[in-house]
């Protein structure tokens, strides 16, 4: 059974393991690499909804046959 001792315990050790200066050299944050990909993401929408826009006023330009 988890108690707050424990989850305090536990979230101050590992606030401490990332926070520690000797490993500084650890990559790239999660975080601006999530952000990074949100924003791609939103453009890549972005860019798929002009095309189907575009496309779905080429389609609409085809004369029908009564």
């Amino acid at each position: 059974m988890l108690t707050i001792h424990g989850v305090t315990t536990y979230l101050v050790t590992r606030w401490q393991d990332m926070t520690d200066p000797t490993q500084t050299d650890r990559g790239d944050s999660p975080v601006g690499t999530a952000v990074i990909t949100a924003i791609l993401v939103a453009g890549a929408i972005v860019v798929a909804g002009g095309i189907v826009a575009v496309a779905t006023g080429w389609v609409d330009l085809i004369p029908t046959q009564p």
